[in-house]
């Protein structure tokens, strides 16, 4: 459960700025509290709780976070297609900030990377950062969306799509191609999201 040191009042301008709708605290020892779908902030006397399944976009928001960050993602099927699961990590000089995974269903291989990486810098985006600098270990996504490789596949297409979309909002980013043992930590993840699951 994420505590973020600040000033309530300086986080609920910036909250309110951000477009979320800020309410009276429960009780008497509570300034202010926003509830959304998933999280809930709730801030005291220099200092606001965060609490909740999804909980990035509040902290990424309050937590001062921001400038440039590695991220790395991986995806996978099980049969190809078949059941399949995504992980990523954020990380920066200071180490790790967040990291994840899920499963989504059935699909394909390519398909889940390509889920990785939208879900990777959709966190990013959220915890403020701007700089990205994104690894990971499928040379066809890294190829296709920095435009040295096409595709005929329509979702895969689509996908490209929305990973170049969501990285036309921040500063900058690098996509490379890196061997699995990099990767490994992302690797990790999305196999665990499937043992979690099962």
């Amino acid at each position: 459960m994420p505590v973020i040191e600040c000033d309530p009042a300086d986080a609920r301008e910036h909250l309110e700025a951000a477009g979320f709708e800020v309410s009276s605290g429960n009780t008497d020892h509570e300034r202010w509290r926003v509830t959304t779908e998933n999280a809930t902030a709730v801030a005291y006397d220099e200092k606001v709780l965060i609490q909740g399944q999804d909980t990035d976009r509040l902290v990424g928001l309050l937590g001062e976070y921001g400038g440039r960050a590695h991220v790395y993602f991986d995806g996978a099927a099980r049969n190809n297609p078949g059941p399949a699961a995504i992980g990523w990590v954020i990380v920066t000089d200071g180490g790790i900030v967040t990291e994840g995974s899920e499963t989504i269903g059935e699909t394909t291989n390519n398909r889940a990377e390509y889920e990785a990486l939208i879900r990777a810098i959709e966190v990013a985006i959220d915890y403020g950062f701007d700089h990205l600098e994104i690894r990971g270990d499928s040379e066809l996504i890294v190829k296709q969306v920095t435009g040295a490789w096409n595709t005929n596949d329509p979702g895969l297409k689509e996908r490209r799509v929305r990973v170049r979309e969501l990285l036309s909002s921040v500063d900058s980013w690098s996509l490379q191609h890196v061997p699995r043992e990099v990767n490994e930590r992302a690797d990790s993840l999305a196999n665990e999201a499937f043992d979690n699951d099962s």
